[in-house]
């Protein structure tokens, strides 16, 4: 019979390096003491400790997110389509971790919100500057998924680098943009309209961009670079909203139906974010689809 025996200590390995010289140790690489310094309670509440480093750490993977909607931009807008699936995938982990991050919010209750809500005086999440370039842009050249609103710049003419800096995401092309000025180059009718548009306007849905999307749709293996990027970004999308919807419902579960900090009406402003598509032509096109035109657009290729 086997018996194992539960190790009560682990010796230290005579190769583990325990002398470091000042700039070589983990917690110098990430700079750990400017990271868990960071958070200063305004009030003497326990709670307030989870809020801080919960909005903290979202905003450190959306720098992530950034990071990588940045270089899938660069990769479509460069052809190439295909590498830029590998950056997606990483992007829709960090969205799901994003989303599961308000399970820990939820911890907390109505009653140990309203201790330190005060402190937040008008501060809210509606005022992330990063949550704003990723609806409008990664980086100063690029845009990420082209939610475009001049009137979102307000809330950062404070800070003159920030507002410059959304100012040049605004005016350029989002994935959604290039994405279109790729399927062009191959070929796809896609009206000029959508290629020389104004980029600081918000995108307004076009049929002709829904035909093409539908003869993509009907012929997926002569398209299937195409195809996987169209769904890869309903993927983007869906995941966005789920984490907006996400958001609405732990507010709600807080403060009800209460104004939030920063002026808004909070849920009913949050619900209505609900409503806004960045690729409203990849919802479209599903209504058009029907059944058997894939095997039918086999059948005449051959």
């Amino acid at each position: 019979r086997l018996v194992f025996e539960a190790m009560t200590s682990r010796p230290l390995e005579a190769g583990i390096h325990t002398s470091m010289q000042r700039g070589e140790s983990y917690g110098d690489y990430l700079r750990l003491d400017r990271v868990l310094a960071a958070q200063e309670p305004r009030s003497t509440a326990h709670d307030e400790m989870l809020f801080i480093i919960q909005h903290q750490t979202s905003e450190l993977w959306m720098k992530l997110m950034i990071h990588e909607l940045d270089f899938a931009v660069s990769l479509v807008k460069e052809d190439r389509l295909s590498e830029s699936f590998k950056v997606l995938a990483r992007v829709a982990h960090v969205q799901r971790t994003l989303f599961d991050q308000w399970g820990v919010l939820e911890t907390m209750t109505p009653s140990e919100y309203m201790r330190f809500r005060d402190a937040l005086g008008r501060s809210s999440g509606f005022q992330s500057y990063q949550y704003r370039a990723i609806e409008f842009a990664p980086a100063a050249e690029q845009v990420a998924l082209g939610n475009k609103d001049r009137a979102m710049l307000a809330p950062h003419a404070l800070d003159v680098q920030v507002h410059a800096d959304l100012e040049r995401r605004l005016a350029a092309p989002s994935i959604y943009d290039e994405f279109l000025a790729f399927l062009a180059r191959k070929g796809h009718a896609i009206p000029t309209e959508c290629l020389t548009r104004d980029f600081s306007k918000p995108y307004r849905a076009n049929p002709a961009v829904t035909d093409v999307f539908k003869s993509i749709y009907d012929a997926p293996e002569a398209n299937w670079e195409a195809y996987d990027m169209c769904e890869k970004l309903v993927d983007i999308e869906e995941r966005f909203q789920l984490w907006r919807f996400r958001h609405m419902t732990t507010v709600k579960r807080i403060i009800g139906f209460a104004p939030g900090t920063g002026g808004s009406s909070g849920v009913g402003f949050l619900k209505q974010a609900l409503e806004v598509s960045f690729f409203p032509e990849l919802w479209d096109v599903r209504t058009r689809l029907v059944p058997g035109a894939s095997a039918a657009s086999r059948r005449n290729e051959a």
